[in-house]
């Protein structure tokens, strides 16, 4: 680990060689010198890294360069302020043109780099004699890591658990008895890493579960389970709020919102799963907002605690999970260690069988360690690497007592695992600990996290965003890291999550590595005071509805925060406090503007930025001074204004300005001049006049995902001609306003687009070409038509897409009758209709047969479901 970071120092170091030369002068060649030095250290730490739990001399060494490692990105980060501040904030991310003028900022770094050199050179010549290789080997060059990725992820999900055939049939029944009465609750017992969640989800999501209940919720409950969070979470996914709603919802205290869950509950037939509950005080607390329900409602478990599930419900036995057998473990074992051998066990030799059914007994039988030993296995294609993997495990094993020995087997098991990571993987493994237990981690935000950490650096042969799906894939391959959504395409990842047993270990290394540190906030203080002494990475994790961010830490780099359905507001006392930062993300709450503090602009090192409020904001003229700046999130916003300076960041990557108004022409007016070559995601942009008078657009070579505000419809069709051209255009988002007929015709030469959203009035009056919708590109995967108000009934335009797998219509037509034709919606996948004028839907046999998801949503005017249903 401690190699990555001397990696990060190495990459800091050069890029201020790269772009601040001309102010460095006289100190260049002791900077050069110093980042030879980093890297010479780069390789002995390679070396020791496989010898560090082996042998405590190594030890406090490697701790000793680590620390010096930050106490180098320190002067140089230091100094970059100095020059940006002399110079008035000019030249921070491009050559600069001028000397700079005041002697003592130079004079300054160029003391701390010799006296962090010298240090550096007193270790080498105290470090045992080590085979340290040339510079020319690569290890310094994270891209070559790339090259050594064994595959690419396959994006297909295997089973990872034998055996669960009779465990999912005994779930399912109990879960389809229809048995009358009240808080009927159905568990899932066993230790973690059996499979318990596996279990849930995969009945979750049983197409016969899906048809018997009128509405299903998943709540992911965790050790410090917060009832409030799980009430709201459910009420809004019952009850689908207007965001008038939200708002109101959110204001409820928790008897108001178990009073109102349980009136939303009564009339259905539901099911609602409680993964990972530890407390039965904490099902005594929800368990007032269930109600009886229609008859067969029923609440799911998931525990490791026998008596937990006993007490929720007597009359229910547990559905008890048990270890694998030898050769289901056996079995498991070779489908990840061989993963392209169908026959894997029948096709390894001898020494292979040997050696795996040694190590794989080690494992206990419990599916989270074989899978994770069998991918580790999976990397080593010799029976002298499965040898060395074979000794660790035993080495490690002979120092526990007797009866620690099968769970210090199965931990040993996960520390190897992430030993055996390619050092650039380990930071990003170890970023995953700040986000809370069971958290669904968004792929996008994690990879774009990771940029701004340093963790994936620029490169001109590739994208950064590319090389950290690729690093997220291969944590994924390593069973590190599981899947928990695919995105619109069924194959790439939306969203991943870590075990429990993962995620300790994750935790706890992040805190021996001083690499993150997560602050608790106590039950009964608004206040968190930073420290210099703390770590320089900060996750908080919300206990209440705010958190107030005082004390000063200055080599603090990320202020890190996560929240799910409740807006918790995180405000910061003084920024100057933490001029280093890089990433942060603030939230906010209030019923006035929100004009953002202009000591925001001084975060010159800030890449990551995320906004939330409830309101209008203004953000200050100072934010053009963010040069470094990569992302800007912005959500929960009715309004905002955008200074001209933030379209001249040149770095920035992801500008998401997500609104709260469905047909609000918020977002941000094009400026002139707006062509950086390195946006890729862009929402939302208010295009006039202004954005078609010129080709500007057409520089956005790497825009992958685009929305846009139309004021006048007759913008739509230059707009989308100039759009047409850009080859990695995957997703947009098109918004009319003036209610005239906007001209779609050029969508149909989106060759590359998979996903599509079209928002306002959409005129559908016979046009030479045929329906409106005809233009749709028929690459589409995902379609929303959002209050279009089409006249004519579109399923005959659209169930002839052919590649078509999401569609949500919310008021999209506001005909009364619909009809979906044989052999319609081949590959059609889920279904949501909001259709308040509905009143028949007709679907024929043979259509949307791969149909395993339908969501109706205020469709009270239909007189029934369509008895076609049945064929889908």
């Amino acid at each position: 680990m401690e190699e990555a970071i001397v990696s990060l120092a190495v990459e800091r170091i050069s890029d201020l060689l790269i772009h601040e030369a001309v102010f460095l002068k006289d100190v260049k060649d002791q900077v050069e010198s110093l980042r030879a030095e980093l890297k010479r250290m780069q390789c002995f730490l390679k070396d020791a890294d496989s010898k560090f739990e082996q042998d405590a001399r190594f030890q406090n060494r490697v701790w000793e360069i680590r620390d010096l490692a930050y106490d180098a990105e320190d002067a140089i980060d230091s100094f970059i302020l100095k020059a940006a501040h002399q110079r008035g904030f000019h030249g921070i991310v491009k050559r600069f043109t001028s000397i700079f003028t005041k002697p003592y900022h130079l004079h300054k770094i160029g003391v701390q780099v010799k006296a962090i050199k010298t240090k550096l050179q007193n270790i080498s010549e105290n470090l045992p004699a080590f085979e340290i290789p040339d510079d020319g080997e690569g290890f310094s060059s994270i891209f070559k890591v790339q090259q050594q990725f064994r595959r690419t992820y396959s994006h297909v999900e295997e089973e990872d658990v034998v055996s669960l055939e009779v465990s999912t049939k005994d779930v399912m029944t109990m879960l389809m008895f229809e048995e009358d009465r009240p808080h009927a609750v159905v568990s899932i017992v066993g230790m973690g890493g059996l499979g318990k969640t596996t279990l849930a989800r995969k009945v979750y999501n049983h197409v016969d579960v899906r048809h018997h209940f009128d509405f299903l919720a998943w709540f992911s409950i965790s050790q410090q389970c917060k009832p409030r969070e799980v009430l709201l979470s459910v009420l809004k996914k019952v009850l689908s709020p207007s965001n008038d709603e939200r708002e109101k919802i959110e204001k409820m205290d928790e008897i108001e919102l178990r009073r109102t869950l349980f009136d939303a509950l009564k009339e259905k037939r539901y099911l609602v799963v409680l993964d990972d509950i530890w407390r039965s005080e904490d099902w005594d607390i929800l368990k007032p907002a269930f109600p009886r329900g229609r008859k067969g409602s029923k609440i799911l478990f998931t525990t490791r605690i026998k008596n937990v599930a006993s007490r929720a419900d007597p009359w229910s036995t547990p559905v008890e999970l048990s270890l694998l057998t030898d050769d289901e473990s056996w079995n498991l074992l070779c489908r990840k260690a061989f993963p392209r051998s169908k026959m894997a066990s029948q096709c390894c030799s001898e020494e292979f069988v040997k050696l795996g059914k040694e190590m794989v007994k080690k494992c206990g039988g419990l599916p989270l360690a074989i899978v994770v030993l069998g991918c580790l296995l999976a990397t080593k294609q010799s029976v002298a690497q499965w040898e060395m993997v074979h000794k660790n495990i035993h080495g490690h094993l002979n120092e526990l007592p007797h009866q620690d020995r099968q769970y210090g087997a199965v931990n040993r098991i996960l520390v190897l695992s992430y030993n055996d990571l390619p050092y650039p993987l380990k930071p990003c493994f170890l970023y995953l600990s700040h986000y809370p237990e069971d958290w669904e981690i968004p792929k996008k935000e994690l990879i774009r996290l990771w940029i701004a950490e340093g963790f994936i650096p620029e490169n001109k042969e590739f994208l950064m965003e590319d090389l950290g799906e690729k690093f997220l894939e291969e944590l994924i391959d390593r069973s590190l890291v599981q899947v928990s959504r695919r995105d619109h395409t069924g194959t790439n990842v939306e969203t991943c999550r870590v075990h429990d047993l993962l995620r300790e270990l994750c935790t706890k290394k992040a805190r021996e590595e001083k690499f993150l540190e997560i602050i608790q906030q106590a039950q009964h203080e608004l206040e968190v005071t930073l420290a210099e002494s703390m770590l320089r990475r900060i996750s908080i994790h919300p206990s209440k509805s705010k958190v107030y961010v005082k004390g000063e830490h200055p080599k603090l780099r990320s202020l890190l925060f996560s929240h799910s359905e409740i807006l918790v507001e995180l405000c910061i006392s003084k920024y100057k406090s933490f001029k280093f930062l890089r990433v942060l993300t603030l939230a906010k709450r209030g019923n006035k503007w929100w004009h953002v503090s202009t000591e925001i602009g001084n975060l010159q090192h800030l890449r990551y930025l995320k906004l939330y409020y409830n309101n209008k904001m203004i953000l200050p003229r100072s934010f053009g001074r963010l040069k470094n700046l990569y992302t800007l999130y912005i959500k929960f916003c009715d309004d905002i204004v955008i200074p001209d300076g933030v379209f001249k960041l040149e770095r920035l990557r992801h500008i998401v300005i997500k609104l709260g108004g469905i047909f609000s022409e918020n977002g941000f007016r094009w400026r002139q001049g707006f062509s950086s070559k390195n946006i890729e995601t862009l929402k939302f942009i208010v295009v006039d006049e202004k954005a078609v008078e010129n080709n500007a657009v057409l520089r956005w070579t790497n825009i992958q995902s685009l929305g846009i505000a139309f004021t006048r419809a007759k913008y739509v069709k230059p707009t989308l001609i100039l759009l047409a051209k850009l080859q990695r255009l995957k997703s947009v988002s098109l918004c009319f306003f003036d209610g005239s007929n906007p001209d779609l015709e050029p969508l149909s030469q989106y060759y590359h687009l998979s996903k599509l959203k079209l928002v306002g009035g959409i005129e559908d009056e016979p046009h030479p070409n045929g329906h409106v919708l005809n233009f749709l590109p028929s690459n589409i995967v995902k379609l929303t038509l959002f209050y279009c108000k089409l006249i004519q009934d579109p399923m005959a335009v659209l169930e002839k897409l052919c590649h078509l797998r999401i569609l949500y219509l919310k008021e999209a037509y506001i005909g009364s009758t619909m009809v979906c034709s044989a052999n319609g919606f081949p590959k059609l996948d889920y279904l949501l209709i909001m259709l308040i004028m509905l009143e028949e839907w007709e679907i024929e046999e043979g259509a949307m047969p791969c149909l395993r998801e339908l969501k109706l949503v205020y469709v009270e005017s239909l007189r029934m479901l369509p008895e076609g249903l049945r064929f889908t």
